[in-house]
């Protein structure tokens, strides 16, 4: 079966019959859930239910659970996490080990519900001109430490049954304006982008995911990354991830020009999927239309990271909390 080059939302909390039948048609590679469609536990699951209905497959179903800011799910659907950076600088030394168990906390809790893909671990490589809207949702300024903390929520993801999603490929720290509100121009030098801001996704470009940055690298090309083959091939063949690429949310208003055209140019670029998030039926219809069905190599990528979802081992979740308290205790006492 030849996916749809697309990932969407929905508008409610239940599954219309027009989005059935669209979804049905347009066969999308998966979904993504937001606030307005999270209600309870048996609402969740049986939308997860009726979406993969739908297209008649185990399609993927996304979410955004970092914590902090980025938090779709929250009690008692799951549980409260502070931003990642508050974490790992308090857990100092330990933070890799800790995250990995969040993660592998926020795994468990979304497979309960249905869900198996999150949209992490956020690589950005944090700097002291970062955007409010993405400083916290970093792991750190020093970049061996943002390759650790990465690789162990990729870990903690993969081995609770869910598919970590790289982003924002090839890097977003250095944005000073939000890509949701406006276009980020960041005119940092190449050498430094690669020793830098790239390297920390060449250190995880094994993970079978990736999201674009909505991002300007003007050393490099005056596109966005999204829409560009230069960037794309950059990713691809500097950065050597090999895995699906899907586009950050196209209706952002960091790029500009018509949904058909924009998801037309970023498929052209080397994008893998179009993820478009409103769930407007209207916008949909334009994205589906315009990105069409997968490339024999996109599919391929495709298959390769549902390859990835493995069932994971039942865990005590307050067992690992325990251990979380554990590692905050250890590290306090050393200092």
């Amino acid at each position: 079966m030849t996916f749809g080059a697309t990932i969407f939302g929905c508008q409610g909390t239940t599954l219309s019959a027009g989005e059935a039948s669209f979804f049905r048609e347009a066969a999308p590679f998966g979904f993504i859930l937001f606030n307005r469609n999270l209600e309870d536990e048996d609402q969740i699951r049986s939308l997860c239910d009726a979406l993969r209905d739908a297209v008649g497959r185990d399609a993927p179903i996304l979410i955004d659970q970092e914590g902090g800011r980025v938090q779709r799910l929250r009690p008692p659907l799951a549980s409260e996490w502070l931003p990642p950076l508050d974490d790992v600088i308090r857990y100092g030394a330990n933070a890799p080990k800790a995250m990995y168990l969040r993660y592998r906390i926020i795994a468990a809790e979304l497979m309960a519900l249905g869900i198996d893909a999150n949209c992490a671990p956020m690589v950005d490589l944090a700097v002291d001109e970062t955007h409010e809207f993405l400083k916290n949702r970093c792991y750190s300024n020093d970049l061996q430490t943002v390759i650790k903390v990465g690789r162990a929520v990729a870990g903690g993801l993969l081995d609770g049954g869910v598919l970590p999603v790289l982003k924002h490929i090839p890097g977003h720290g250095r944005a000073v304006t939000d890509s949701h509100l406006d276009l980020p121009v960041v005119a940092t030098n190449g050498a430094t982008l690669r020793e830098q801001d790239f390297a920390a996704f060449t250190a995880l470009n094994d993970i079978p995911m990736g999201m674009t940055a909505h991002i300007t690298y003007s050393a490099i090309d005056d596109r966005p990354a999204t829409l560009s083959p230069k960037m794309m091939g950059l990713i691809r063949d500097e950065i050597g991830f090999e895995g699906l690429i899907m586009t950050d949310d196209i209706s952002m208003k960091a790029l500009t020009g018509s949904l058909a055209e924009l998801s037309r140019l970023s498929i052209d670029a080397g994008c893998d999927v179009i993820l478009h998030c409103n769930g407007q039926m209207g916008e949909m219809e334009d994205v589906a239309g315009a990105a069409g069905a997968m490339s024999d190599a996109a599919q391929r990528r495709a298959e390769a990271a549902l390859a990835c979802r493995r069932s994971p081992d039942p865990v005590d979740i307050s067992h690992l909390q325990a251990q979380l308290e554990a590692l905050l205790n250890g590290t306090v006492n050393d200092a």
